[in-house]
C-alpha cells in the first residue's frame, strides 16, 4: 500500500518549518536602533559618572560609590556561596525605578551566585551594614536582551544595602 499523501505533507511541513525559522532571524529595525542608542547613552553616562568624586572602579567597568560605610570596620563580607539579605532599588539611568525592596517594605534574601554579574562582582566586596550605589554596564546587567521593563543594552543603577549574610 502506497501512501501518496506522505511526501506532500512532509514537504509542506519542511517548508513551513523553514519559513518559521527564517522569520525568527528577522529583527525589528526600530528595536535595533533603540538598543544601539542605549549603548551610546550608557557609555556616556558611565564616562561622566567615573569623573565624579567618590566613584570607584571594580573589574569589567563596574563603578560604585559607598553611600554609607559599615559601622564595624571588621564587619564580614559575603562569598558567592552565601545568601545575602539586602534592601535594594534598581533604576534605569533616566531614574525610572524597575524594582525596589524598599517600596515593598521587605528586604530580600537571595543566593548571591544566582544574581546578575554586577552583583556577583560588587556584593562580595561589601561589608555587612554598608550601602553602595552601583553603576552597571549593560553586559554586567541584563545585556542585549533586557528583562521585563529593562530595555536591551541598558546601563543600570542599583542602590544596595547589605543587611546580613546567611551561609
Amino acid at each position: 500500500m502506497r501512501l501518496k499523501w506522505v511526501r506532500p505533507v512532509c514537504l509542506s511541513l519542511f517548508l513551513t518549518s523553514s519559513l518559521s525559522l527564517a522569520a525568527c532571524n528577522r529583527t525589528d529595525p526600530a528595536a535595533e536602533a533603540a538598543a544601539a542608542a542605549n549603548i551610546k547613552a550608557g557609555e556616556a553616562f558611565l564616562a561622566e559618572k567615573a569623573k565624579e568624586p567618590g566613584i570607584q572602579k571594580l573589574p569589567k567597568g563596574l563603578l560604585y560609590k559607598v553611600i554609607s560605610p559599615a559601622s564595624d570596620p571588621n564587619a564580614p563580607k559575603p562569598t558567592l556561596r552565601d545568601t545575602v539579605k539586602i534592601h535594594y532599588e534598581g533604576r534605569l539611568v533616566d531614574g525610572t525605578v524597575f524594582d525596589s525592596s524598599y517600596e515593598r517594605g521587605v528586604p530580600a534574601a537571595m543566593p548571591l551566585d544566582g544574581l546578575v554579574e554586577a552583583w556577583k562582582i560588587a556584593v562580595p566586596q561589601m561589608k555587612t551594614g554598608e550601602t553602595w550605589e552601583l553603576y552597571v554596564p549593560a553586559q554586567l546587567g541584563y545585556g542585549e536582551t533586557g528583562a521585563g521593563p529593562i530595555p536591551p543594552n541598558s546601563v543600570l543603577v542599583f542602590k544596595i544595602q547589605l543587611l546580613g549574610i546567611q551561609p
